[in-house]
């Protein structure tokens, strides 16, 4: 789970993401605007990635974000494909360069 969780982190870092020096399996992706948080979410659901958009009420305002939860039986595939996918759509919506 551990490495598995590393290998993500490090792969959002590497793309451009904050992470908010999140050190476990469930790791936060700064998005900002609760709209693009959202928008970012509905586009990788369609892609077969399920990641939930965290927004106000629940975060304050100006911080939404994404979080992901990486499991143990989470391939690295399975991982490299969502990190892709993750990914494209920061760039999409952009929040990474």
């Amino acid at each position: 789970l551990s490495e598995n969780a590393d290998f993500m982190r490090e792969g959002l870092q590497a793309c451009g993401f904050n992470t908010l020096g999140s050190s476990t399996h469930i790791i936060p992706v700064m998005i900002g605007a609760p709209e693009k948080a959202v928008a970012m979410a509905a586009r990788l659901f369609e892609e077969g990635i399920f990641i939930q958009a965290i927004r106000p009420p629940t975060v304050p305002p100006g911080s939404s974000r994404l979080r992901l939860t990486v499991m143990a039986t989470h391939s690295r595939d399975d991982l490299a494909v969502a990190l892709e996918a993750i990914s494209a759509a920061g760039k999409e919506f952009g929040v990474v360069g």
